[in-house]
């Protein structure tokens, strides 16, 4: 188990590391001028140089990985700490002619507002993970719920009803189903749903002062929720109609138990691997994928920040959210191994 655990430790790291070297070179050897894009239209050639010296974009490709890698390492091996990394390091253990240093990831400041960019992560996540969790949620529901029904209807009316809306519900894009319910419940039936066709969950009132307004979560919620609904309800089915004709619920059919309890105990518990698999799956994409709904109701979260960051060209914002997004999907992953273990004892580590 503790073998298992530290192996996918380190294939996370490895993966980072990878996300990291593949991400930024990419970046670094495009044709856009990072340094060019933070100043207005007045600048001359020496100004510019100087910008790129200053932000370290004057170095070779391979120095510049060396450095942002060291940057985002929480543990580095070095001689002596640079100044700039001073206020980050947490413990020194000299090592011989060397010193371990453990310290907090230093995610460096964004070009455009000088900001650090660990912060501007840290207000912008929390409430793109809440639009992810409320999506997620409604997709595990009712995706379970109309799966199972699917399945136990297998041939009739309702099942061609649902397995039709379910590849409806997936054909049509988040930002046209956005658009669709921001539109139509947002606008024209307003006066009857009460909710904002746009707005974050955090809004200015008339004092000016900061509130959470908790109705803007729910339109981006169902909007956001909608194509893992249709993934779900068909692994649902399909999983579900595997385990109906395992010998273990005919002979619990035999023995005339509650359809509840033959649907509850055996078919649900013996299918929720794969769907599961398919819900973690699709929360971690709802976190990188969010921004085309955010964008339509002007939610403000981590999706819009990643766009910016894209639009901009504001190379350490970009890589900080793409890092962030990279080692959610790894914990998540890691801790999907983990609920396999529990909910089915088969398998094996």
């Amino acid at each position: 188990m503790l073998f298992t655990f530290f192996r996918q430790v380190g294939l996370g790291i490895l993966s980072l590391v990878l996300v990291v070297l593949l991400i930024t070179s990419i970046i670094f050897l495009s044709p856009v001028d990072p340094a060019r894009l933070t100043f207005g239209q007045q600048f001359d050639s020496e100004m510019l140089e100087q910008k790129r010296k200053t932000l370290g974009l004057d170095l070779p490709l391979r120095t510049q990985l060396r450095y942002y890698l060291r940057d985002v390492s929480p543990v580095i091996f070095t001689h002596r700490v640079a100044d700039h990394l001073t206020d980050k390091v947490a413990i020194q253990i000299p090592l011989g002619f060397t010193t371990l240093v453990i310290k907090r990831p230093y995610l460096r400041e964004s070009y455009q507002s000088g900001r650090a960019v660990s912060q501007m992560i840290s207000q912008a996540l929390p409430s793109t993970l809440l639009l992810a969790i409320s999506a997620i949620l409604i997709a595990f529901v009712l995706g379970v719920l109309f799966g199972l029904i699917s399945a136990l209807q297998q041939g009739s009316w309702i099942d061609d009803f649902l397995l039709t809306l379910s590849t409806l519900g997936y054909s049509i894009p988040s930002y046209v189903s956005a658009i669709f319910f921001a539109l139509t419940f947002g606008y024209v039936l307003h006066h009857l749903t009460g909710l904002n066709i746009q707005g974050g969950l955090k809004v200015l009132n008339d004092l000016g002062d900061e509130v959470l307004m908790p109705r803007n979560l729910i339109l981006p919620s169902i909007a956001l929720g909608i194509r893992p609904v249709s993934v779900i309800l068909q692994i649902t089915r399909s999983a579900a109609l595997d385990v109906l004709d395992q010998p273990y619920v005919l002979l619990a059919k035999a023995k005339g138990l509650p359809q509840k309890i033959i649907i509850l105990r055996y078919v649900l518990r013996n299918s929720l691997n794969p769907i599961l698999t398919a819900t973690t799956g699709w929360f971690a994409s709802l976190l990188s994928g969010a921004f085309f709904v955010e964008s339509v109701f002007n939610f403000r979260g981590f999706g819009q920040l990643t766009i910016t960051a894209l639009l901009n060209y504001d190379v350490p914002l970009l890589l900080g959210c793409i890092l962030t997004v990279s080692v959610l999907f790894i914990i998540i992953n890691m801790s999907l191994d983990g609920v396999y273990r529990l909910i089915d004892p088969r398998v094996s580590v």
